[in-house]
């Protein structure tokens, strides 16, 4: 009985130690997130008085200052580099120096920027980016087109660093709905020869008298217009609309946590060699 009585108060003291345990972790995730937030919250609030003025509410630019959200060139620039742009300003533009700011509040601008840039993405994804990987070059059929860190298709655009400008929301979208707000560039063309013969694909060039097609097999067709019985801008992209119901839930995460990834990866990787 004696030995009952013991294991049962042990058996209780363990479960309250990982109670507690979890108890202490579940308030470090949140104290941590909560932090975060305030950060980001705080640096929207002096960007928005301080720099939008020059450079937009959304960091694109202005007429006073350049796009800083979504040139490629700003992005790459790592956290520290931000930093003393911002405390010291650029001799000889129209940057100013912000040092007044204080440490604190210029971090706070700076991760602020980071998630107009979409670089705050990858802490919150919940796919595994191995399995979206697998996908890309394999089930999803992505590689055909698209090509992700030098391998795969160039009928598509190139994803390697798609991952770093766009939120995983946006991203998830493009891919199951690749027809909203498209680019007039990359609708599909149809066209049909003098001979009868239709050609499928996405116009490279295109003047009032020829147009250079390049068709789903990756052939360029220069043909010169007056020669040509139709030609057809359809209001859709050559890429499927249909990864919605042909992928799961999960593995367009593991999709999408995978082009982030090598975003950021190859963004880690230019940034070491400067």
């Amino acid at each position: 009985m004696a030995r009952n009585v013991l294991r049962f108060s042990l058996w209780i003291s363990l479960a309250y130690a990982t109670l507690a345990g979890l108890s202490v972790h579940s308030h470090a995730q949140q104290s941590s997130k909560s932090s975060g937030d305030k950060n980001i919250t705080e640096g929207k609030q002096i960007f928005t008085t301080t720099c939008a003025a020059c450079h937009g509410l959304d960091g694109g630019g202005g007429e006073r200052g350049p796009d800083i959200s979504h040139r490629r060139e700003v992005q790459r620039l790592s956290d520290r580099a931000l930093l003393q742009i911002v405390r010291e300003g650029v001799p000889g533009t129209r940057m100013p120096a912000f040092g007044s700011l204080g440490a604190a509040s210029t971090q706070s601008v700076v991760r602020y920027l980071r998630s107009l840039q979409g670089q705050t993405a990858a802490a919150t994804l919940s796919g595994n980016p191995d399995n979206g990987k697998v996908l890309f070059f394999g089930k999803a059929g992505c590689s055909q087109c698209h090509m992700a860190n030098g391998q795969g298709g160039f009928m598509g655009s190139d994803l390697s660093s798609f991952g770093s400008t766009q939120s995983p929301a946006e991203i998830r979208s493009a891919i199951t709905d690749p027809n909203r707000n498209l680019d007039p560039r990359k609708r599909t063309v149809i066209v049909t020869t003098a001979d009868g013969q239709s050609l499928t694909g996405m116009a490279r060039n295109e003047d009032n008298f020829s147009l250079q097609l390049q068709t789903t097999d990756g052939t360029f067709h220069l043909l010169n217009k007056s020669e040509l019985l139709k030609i057809e801008y359809q209001p859709r992209s050559l890429m499927p609309d249909d990864y919605g119901s042909r992928l799961s839930s999960k593995e367009l995460d593991d999709l999408v946590s995978y082009l982030v990834s090598i975003a950021g990866n190859k963004d880690k990787s230019e940034a070491e060699k400067e």
